[in-house]
């Protein structure tokens, strides 16, 4: 039984790992993220071109030609099965993820985010190693699902971003969270737009395998950096059973548990503002890729790359945004901004047929990416700081929920609506957007604001 522990089981002091210097964790998430989306559009188009050569389509980019009737059946039936097989890998890896980051999340809350880091870090490693398998050996594509859920299983991205943020919460104080939150986003869309520039001249100068080998070599790199030079962020760090329902309760607590110094509702609504927000985010990026593809627009991988880079500098310019718009904006209505910014951008990807409406759209996201940040150290703010690992938990499951979610939306409707509106999901998630916007306006208006409470220090 949980409630009557013997004295083996109570949380002893856990020895410091030796560490040969104290690092940062952004070097961590930047190079994670590198890694990801190095691989992310390169599967994508691996898995067009592979059904492309299975089905005999010779619309193909390695041709530089595109077919011009969206009509084709036999390119209707590569863009249904690259976006179905997108659908199984994330569903795969949120299955698994649903139970792994939970609890590691909250598992770091007492023995620090060191652990944490490193077995994520193992995670996505061996999803890499499982991808250069599958080009190499021209395995399977069902075996990129077995590297997602291998990659799930020890905490995946989600986990890693969890303890990441738990460790900025650590050390930052509540005046400045908001920043240092952005900050860690911003270098993991700076590491994005680097790899998406890339890996579009790399796929056409050299094909698929050597960008995926790169990323394997940089995520060695990062497990080591993980297990030798992360600086703990955590106090006193305990030794304390892993396997244990003690962990997902500690998460269940979080919005159940009557507190005065909390408001549930506030938790609550939050997470579902960053729920859609992260739903939309994950949906369009599912289908950008295949949507460019595709005719009218018929990219090659070198235009997939200059697409890929611009998604990401939303990253960096939301970061100057915020800088400059928190002198005279609070928070949500910067929030409110970057929300309606992205609500234009996905209305213009919905009419885009050639390559400037494309970039246009892009570009109207440049404080699109304002929003998760503020909504995290919200969120952050309302918790205890013995209980940062539980949080971030919590949002690294909206997280895997929204891409789960996202992929079962947008990759479901991608190929039911591409006869009457190819941008039509672009549309609906422009539509989703208006329930944050309402959400944070309202909690905003409320009052009073749990988040600007004061909470006593931990023992």
């Amino acid at each position: 039984m949980e409630g009557s522990a013997s004295p083996s089981d109570k949380p002893r002091a856990r020895p410091a790992a030796a560490v040969l210097c104290r690092g940062p964790v952004e070097p961590l998430v930047f190079l994670a993220n590198f890694a990801l989306v190095l691989q992310g559009p390169l599967t994508t188009q691996y898995l067009w071109h592979r059904f492309s050569a299975d089905l005999g389509y010779n619309g193909t980019r390695h041709t530089g030609g595109c077919s011009n009737s969206s009509s084709d059946p036999i390119m209707q039936e590569v863009e249904t099965l690259t976006s179905h097989w997108t659908l199984y890998m994330n569903v795969g890896g949120f299955l698994v993820g649903l139970f792994s980051f939970t609890l590691l999340g909250a598992w770091s809350d007492c023995v620090g985010r060191r652990p944490l880091l490193v077995l994520a870090s193992l995670g996505l490693l061996l999803q890499a190693l499982v991808s250069v398998f599958v080009v190499q050996l021209q395995l399977h594509v069902g075996y990129f699902v077995l590297g997602r859920i291998l990659c799930a299983l020890l905490g995946d991205f989600s986990g890693l971003l969890a303890a990441s943020f738990a460790s900025v919460a650590d050390v930052s104080s509540s005046h400045s969270r908001t920043f240092r939150m952005a900050l860690l986003e911003a270098g993991i869309g700076v590491a994005g737009m680097l790899a998406s520039l890339l890996g579009g001249h790399w796929l056409r100068a050299q094909g698929y395998a050597n960008p995926f080998w790169l990323a394997l070599a940089l995520l060695i790199a990062m497990t080591l950096y993980a297990a030798f030079c992360f600086g703990e962020t955590l106090k006193e760090p305990k030794s304390t059973r892993l396997f244990t329902f003690r962990h997902h309760r500690s998460i269940v607590q979080l919005y159940v548990t009557p507190a005065p110094e909390k408001s549930r509702k506030h938790l609550a609504l939050y997470s579902l503002a960053i729920f859609v927000v992260l739903t939309v985010h994950f949906g369009a990026q599912d289908i950008l890729t295949l949507y460019e593809l595709s005719t009218p627009l018929c990219w090659d991988s070198k235009l997939i790359g200059y697409g890929s880079a611009a998604q990401h500098l939303p990253y960096l310019t939301s970061l100057l945004g915020l800088k400059l718009l928190q002198h005279c904006l609070a928070d949500a209505w910067v929030a409110e901004i970057g929300l309606a910014f992205n609500i234009l951008g996905m209305v213009v990807f919905a009419f885009a047929t050639i390559t400037p409406l494309m970039f246009t759209g892009y570009g109207l996201l440049f404080l699109s990416l304002v929003i998760t940040p503020i909504i995290r150290a919200k969120l952050s703010k309302l918790v205890r700081e013995t209980e940062q690992g539980a949080l971030f938990s919590a949002v690294a499951c909206v997280n895997g929920l929204a891409m789960l979610t996202a992929s079962g939306i947008f990759n479901s409707l991608y190929p039911v609506t591409l006869n009457f509106m190819k941008g039509f999901p672009f549309l609906l998630g422009a539509g989703l957007l208006l329930i944050p916007a309402v959400l944070i306006g309202t909690l905003e208006k409320a009052g009073p604001h749990p988040e600007f409470q004061q909470f006593p220090q931990s023992p």
